[in-house]
């Protein structure tokens, strides 16, 4: 660390704790996973001895470029990074097959930057195409608040909702295989289509690691209000207990609700062999929510796997999609072997075929009972989903 991140007796004190010149919060690049804490309060930045937290903000230099060399903004923009760029981000565990596993440090120490929407962590493994390795950066500091308290992502979160109403939005949701099944993609497409249809569609995705891509597509794709487990107050969910995935749910999925959407699409990140996506496919929370599931899959043998892992756990399937469909003969493959039918996404585009997954979601959720089937059990429907 060099003299500019030093302490001296001559630095000013916040309640005790001391900090840095406040104007350099100001001068840095503040990531997209910050979106939520207004810049206007009276930030400072400050070393503490106890360790860095997942959602605690920090103020970090950039000191070596390796994979990633450009941070999201809070507006959008994908800045790029030069060495000594001062950027505030936020501490968090990272789970993405095809770039890093990470999870928070035990110190304030030198560390990496392990994702583009501004994640600090340390690496433990990443895919071997990555052959420069994460961004080395160097912690300068936490963002602290007035009372001298470090500045975390749950401090500024959106109500917490314990309880869905009945009914609520028939809700589909997009599972797959892995990273980079084709997920977001038809999530959008499929949301382009509903949109088309004349109706009001909610987005969120539920799990994975804060990064601006996925929220500025499906609000481009026609989605209103496009929300994720950032806005739950969670920088990532790997290594999140069940209980606050299913509090991420219902919270978003009542947010959505609340806004007065028609149908609500939801994502879960990665593959249904990822531990924290297993286990919320398999919560009885999110089976009494979602009407659906829409599977993506990279070839037709994952598609017929997923399909047979979905129905051992009484998931009802809308229909198959992802990188699969840029095959034709893997898509027949898939169909005909699951009995699923598949969409391209220039498919789930279209205003009718859209409707009709909806349609088709909204049968299987009458058939197995949830929050959104209107019968006379709805109480007991809503004490189903509800949350302790």
């Amino acid at each position: 660390m060099d003299d500019r991140d030093s302490e001296g007796s001559d630095a000013p004190r916040l309640n005790g704790v001391p900090s840095l010149d406040p104007e350099r919060l100001k001068r840095a690049a503040w990531a997209f996973t910050t979106r939520r804490v207004a810049r206007d309060q009276a930030f400072r930045v400050g070393r503490q001895a106890s360790p860095p937290r997942a959602g605690d903000l920090v103020l970090a230099r950039i000191d070596v470029l390796g994979f990633h060399r450009g941070l999201q903004l809070r507006n959008g923009r994908k800045k790029n990074l030069f060495p000594g760029d001062e950027i505030v981000i936020v501490y968090g565990n990272r789970y993405a097959p095809n770039q890093f596993e990470a999870v928070v440090p035990k110190t304030l120490g030198p560390c990496h930057l392990i994702a583009g929407g501004g994640v600090a962590g340390k690496a433990l493994s990443w895919h071997s195409r990555i052959g420069s390795g994460p961004s080395l950066i160097t912690p300068i500091g936490f963002v602290l608040r007035a009372d001298g308290e470090r500045t975390n992502l749950s401090n500024y979160a959106m109500d917490r909702v314990d309880q869905l109403a009945a009914p609520s939005p028939t809700t589909i949701a997009v599972v797959g295989t892995a990273m980079d099944a084709g997920k977001t993609t038809s999530a959008a497409y499929l949301v382009r289509g509903l949109s088309q249809a004349g109706l009001r569609v909610g987005y969120a995705k539920i799990t994975g690691t804060g990064a601006g891509g996925d929220t500025w597509l499906l609000k481009d794709a026609g989605a209103d209000p496009v929300l994720d487990f950032t806005d739950a107050g969670f920088v990532s969910t790997y290594l999140v207990s069940v209980p606050d995935l299913e509090q991420i749910l219902v919270t978003l999925v009542a947010h959505l609700a609340r806004a007065g959407v028609d149908a609500i699409v939801l994502e879960v990140a990665d593959g249904v062999l990822q531990a924290e996506t297993a286990a919320l496919l398999e919560s009885q929370v999110f089976k009494a929510i979602v009407g659906g599931v829409f599977f993506a899959a990279g070839d037709a043998m994952g598609a017929v796997a997923g399909v047979h892992w979905l129905k051992q756990r009484g998931l009802p399937i809308a229909g198959l999609g992802g990188l699969l469909t840029a095959s034709p003969l893997q898509m027949s493959e898939a169909s005909t072997a699951t009995g699923v039918p598949t969409f391209t996404r220039e498919a789930l585009g279209q205003a009718q075929v859209a409707r009709g997954i909806l349609a088709t979601v909204k049968k299987l959720r009458m058939i197995n009972g949830g929050i959104d089937a209107r019968t006379d059990g709805a109480q007991d429907e809503r004490d189903f989903a509800a949350r302790a």
